[in-house]
């Protein structure tokens, strides 16, 4: 007997990959359900290369008798959605900013902190960090555990398919305009977007950072250690998909390149990626459609006792969501759920 999966916010670009992502995986789901809101009833979605899925109506539809729901239709839905799911007896894993900082919800990265999925039972809700957390935090948990991290200060180069395929299209259409020497109006993004960088992700906090740099400070908190200082800069850049970030460590204990790297060759979700040579590195363009989260530039950091230099990349729609929420189902369904009943095929 299989699991009922519903995908809600199927027709986005992290709904999207969350199909393809289960069908790549070959999660063992008898039925899969893509929901998404009234205007997109009846829009087909992939499904694996063969199979298409009609989008149904996520307001009324009923989530009793489905084990799992990936959710990921923005913060106010899921903020509506998501408990109605979860007293159904769905266990709902978000992808939204909704729940990840809520005590009674765990916030998890597989490779980081797995233990804490069995605390979904509190509210039948499991959160998914932000994208550019998660990769820092799969990145930063072997180094942790051989050194102690005292500090961090991460730069972020974010990709516009965080901010949505309404900013994709942006991205496009204002790259072709600057080649056609048409005007250029920025919409979804406060600048121009093209040929440019914007170091403002999400919206202004009192202290002057924006709510992006704050989310990776206290996710990192969360799901690794608090005692974890952080210090982000997030910025928006002229690529579609892929983040990368520049991470400076600072540690509480002595730590070579070499053991760093040993130490990252052997974690799980890293691929070490690190030749002192032209092109010896890892860019978003190469990440795309990858799982892993990429390790390149290990370095020392002359300039703190204990401290080392990264650079670190993933594909934020992969492991930066869709991934990272599949990964988590697939811990769920190793003993911790069992279907609640047979369900018909998708």
């Amino acid at each position: 007997m299989g699991y009922r999966v519903a995908v809600v916010g199927a027709t986005g670009n992290v709904g999207r990959e969350m199909l393809a992502t289960l069908a790549e995986y070959e999660f063992p789901a008898d039925e899969v359900i893509a929901l998404a809101s009234e205007r997109s009833v009846g829009k087909e979605v992939s499904f694996g290369e063969k199979k298409v899925l009609k989008v149904r109506d996520l307001a009324t539809f009923d989530f009793k008798g489905i084990d799992i729901g990936l959710f990921s239709p923005g913060a106010k839905v899921s903020e509506i959605y998501a408990p109605k799911a979860a007293a159904a007896g769905c266990v709902v894993i978000d992808n939204t900013s909704c729940f990840r900082m809520e005590k009674d919800v765990p916030l998890v990265v597989p490779e980081v902190n797995p233990e804490a999925i069995k605390d979904y039972k509190k509210r039948n809700i499991i959160a998914n960090p932000n994208c550019s957390t998660i990769q820092m935090v799969v990145a930063l948990k072997p180094l942790h555990d051989l050194a102690r991290i005292k500090r961090v200060v991460v730069a972020t180069y974010q990709s516009v398919s965080g901010a949505g395929k309404e900013a994709m299209d942006e991205l496009w259409d204002q790259t072709r305009n600057v080649y056609s020497t048409q005007p250029v109006e920025p919409k979804k993004f406060t600048k121009r977007i093209a040929f440019n960088v914007i170091p403002h992700i999400d919206v202004f906090m009192p202290s002057g950072e924006t709510k992006e740099e704050w989310k990776m400070c206290v996710e990192t908190k969360k799901i690794l250690d608090p005692s974890i200082q952080v210090s982000a800069t997030c910025v928006r850049v002229p690529v579609f998909v892929g983040h990368a970030e520049a991470v400076n460590v600072e540690f509480e204990k002595p730590i070579t390149v070499e053991q760093a790297r040993a130490a990252l060759r052997k974690a799980p979700g890293v691929l070490v990626i690190d030749e002192r040579e032209p092109g010896g590195y890892v860019t978003p363009q190469e990440c795309v459609g990858q799982g892993e989260v990429f390790v390149s530039r290990i370095r020392k950091d002359p300039t703190v006792p204990n401290g080392l230099s990264l650079w670190v990349v993933s594909d934020n729609l992969r492991k930066g969501a869709a991934l990272n929420a599949v990964q988590i189902a697939e811990r769920l369904i190793d003993g911790m759920i069992q279907p609640q009943s047979g369900a018909k095929a998708a």
